[in-house]
């Protein structure tokens, strides 16, 4: 999690504590783009809200608010722990060794970043997922950018 999104995690916290950032990130340099969820699901008029705590980001930023969608961006270990069993994406920062299928997995291993398949497993230092390669343990500090997919 950047620092940027841990400020705004925090100011949010003390107006709009339900709200919770999925993510922040910024986009080529001058677009900030921050996802975030409700236990009532997520409005126009609470994105608005949001907006409005957020005014002196505009200075910097052309500021984007919005639900996650259906690809939702995971990025602690509880969103990890809560979708264990679905789908997703996980982009690592470098590239892991992975048995590539058909193969004798001593013998043969594809470096990659990008992993998709079923969340196995979350505990507070790595997520396990299944994917297509065979089960792979992915520390969260290698993680560069992960995500839900549509069923």
């Amino acid at each position: 999690m950047t620092t940027l999104q841990e400020e705004i995690e925090t100011r949010l916290a003390r107006s709009e504590p339900e709200v919770e950032v999925l993510l922040a990130e910024v986009v080529g340099g001058s677009r900030l783009r921050v996802f975030i969820d409700h236990p009532d699901g997520v409005t126009l008029g609470l994105c608005e809200r949001v907006s409005t705590l957020l005014t002196d980001l505009r200075e910097r930023y052309s500021l984007e608010v919005s639900s996650p969608g259906s690809e939702r961006p995971l990025t602690k270990p509880a969103h990890f722990r809560r979708f264990v069993g679905r789908r997703a994406r996980v982009r690592t920062r470098h590239p892991r060794p992975t048995a590539v299928r058909g193969c004798d997995r001593a013998a043969a291993t594809t470096p990659r970043t990008s992993f998709t398949g079923e969340l196995v497993a979350a505990s507070e230092d790595e997520v396990t997922l299944a994917a297509d390669g065979g089960v792979i343990a992915i520390p969260y500090d290698d993680i560069r950018r992960s995500n839900l997919l549509e069923d």
